[in-house]
């Protein structure tokens, strides 16, 4: 319930801010009234002593969220997708958010495995460990499983998680909504919109079949990928609380000198997770949206393996098409190009000036290219691209920000194995290679099937559509001077022509 009631929980909330001294930061962030400031903190400085202290090693805002709990430590992971929304400074802050919390008791994590697969555990696990990871979510037991007798991660729910969560979730509600009543100036912010997208995210990772599903397609669509390795799913061992994998053995992604003492070309896995990430999300368009370095190990073959599918970002094909496009014209520093690629898509505004944003493009490529291999950043050339598009009135798009804060991650990944690496060099090719099999002339080809194939599923409905237009054109005996039926007449028979052709059309080029 959206109400007053949740006043209590928001003066603990802000007793908490104001004792570990987010709440200056977050009313500088938001740039809000200098009067609100003072009467927030006004408000919530006589309860102080109902705050938690948390961590002081942490940043004000880190730590504030941290001794919180796991709904506003979610809810700091979210924000730190989104450096449009709290600034890239405090954005980067959240990103060292410690996703860690004390676990709870083994028998519990049992018991929730029972209720959920309804067949007691010992029945399912000859070995059930105690928690080998505790995130603000869930927890994660190895176990062995009777059926075959390997070793599986059993990913279990926090009891009573989604109450918990939905309590804080209806308290963000009420305070976004305060806030945006009583500080219009904070509406830029859209604190309410930024709840609803937090809400989105949180109930589908509150759902671990949903999760399975990502794993399940993110494995299917990388089944090809040399050096790429992913745990497969037991979906008889999964649920809507209860997720089982098969267990990943191998050397966590940040024990850099574990890898290199195993015999590990650290080169080239800098190149390959790179190139990886790339693959995934131009030509898949679905990828790994938190590939750090704890999601991440490297097996005795040298694969790289991923887990933690929670956090998964997609992109549809147009718009895997721009980035690609974009990206490649940085990489020939055809400034022109990705000015035009911008407008085409519709980014920036049709009244800004192509050509003064293609300087300002340039502006933004040229000191890069100008770096030594160890300087150059991929990651860095996106923060600056979309700090010069904002200022041409380009509007934010929520997927091309999880992207960005995905590439900076996985460049810092690939520069922990070889910080020598040039990141253009291992991008080229998988650019290159996208833009000729999508936008060349057979992704034209392609395209033009896949129109007819969905126009072909509506051939068996043109004529009753026809007669339907037809008829109603026969019973309305005056119509308005501006109203014609004749254009709809002639879409459908043009459809219906072009339906006739499908079927011919495909056996020749498909």
């Amino acid at each position: 319930m959206r109400g007053p009631h949740n006043i209590f929980r928001l003066i603990r909330t802000g007793a908490t801010l104001e004792r570990t001294g987010a709440l200056k930061a977050v009313l500088q962030a938001a740039q809000a009234p200098r009067h609100l400031g003072w009467v927030l903190r006004g408000l919530v400085w006589p309860f102080q002593w109902l705050g938690l202290k948390g961590d002081t090693n942490l940043p004000p805002v880190t730590r504030a969220l941290q001794a919180l709990g796991p709904a506003y430590i979610k809810f700091g992971q979210v924000l730190s997708t989104r450096p449009d929304v709290v600034g890239h400074e405090l954005a980067t802050q959240l990103r060292v958010l410690q996703d860690k919390l004390p676990p709870f008791e083994t028998e519990l994590a049992k018991a929730e495995v029972e209720k959920e697969l309804g067949v007691p555990v010992d029945q399912l696990f000859s070995e059930f460990s105690d928690p080998v990871a505790a995130a603000s979510i869930a927890q994660v037991h190895k176990a062995r499983a009777i059926s075959d007798g390997s070793w599986v991660a059993v990913k279990v729910l926090r009891p009573g998680i989604e109450r918990a969560f939905q309590k804080d979730i209806d308290a963000f509600y009420f305070a976004a909504s305060v806030i945006d009543r009583l500080s219009p100036s904070s509406r830029r912010l859209r604190p309410v919109e930024v709840i609803e997208h937090f809400e989105g995210g949180v109930l589908s990772e509150l759902d671990l079949r949903l999760e399975s599903a990502s794993a399940s397609e993110f494995a299917d669509n990388t089944k090809g990928d040399a050096g790429f390795a992913l745990p497969h799913v037991r979906w008889s061992l999964s649920g809507r609380r209860v997720m089982t994998l098969d267990w990943a053995e191998g050397i966590n992604a940040a024990d850099v000198e574990a890898i290199a003492a195993a015999g590990h070309d650290l080169t080239e896995l800098s190149r390959r997770v790179l190139q990886l990430f790339l693959n995934h999300a131009l030509r898949d368009g679905f990828f790994h949206g938190d590939m750090h370095h704890g999601n991440l190990k490297i097996a005795a073959n040298g694969d790289i393996i991923a887990y933690d599918f929670g956090i998964m970002g997609h992109l549809d094909e147009y718009t895997r098409r721009v980035y690609a496009e974009i990206l490649f014209g940085f990489i020939r520093r055809d400034y022109k190009r990705v000015a035009e690629v911008h407008f085409e898509a519709g980014y920036v505004p049709a009244d800004q000036d192509v050509d003064e944003f293609a300087r300002a493009l340039r502006a933004v490529g040229e000191p890069i290219f100008g770096m030594n291999a160890e300087q150059i950043s991929m990651a860095r050339l996106l923060s600056y691209l979309f700090e010069v598009t904002e200022r041409f009135g380009m509007q934010t798009r929520t997927e091309l920000i999880l992207l960005q804060r995905t590439m900076v991650v996985v460049e810092g990944v690939a520069r922990t194995f070889d910080h020598r690496m040039n990141i253009w060099d291992a991008a080229k090719p998988v650019v290159e290679t996208y833009i000729k099999d999508s936008i060349g002339p057979r992704a034209a080809v392609d395209d033009l099937v896949k129109t007819a194939r969905v126009l072909a599923r509506f051939g068996p409905r043109l004529p009753a559509l026809a007669e339907a237009a037809l008829i109603r054109l026969s019973e309305d005996p005056a119509p308005p001077p501006r109203r014609s039926y004749w254009p709809a007449i002639g879409w459908l028979v043009a459809g219906a022509i072009l339906a006739s052709g499908v079927a011919i059309l495909i056996e020749v080029l498909g």
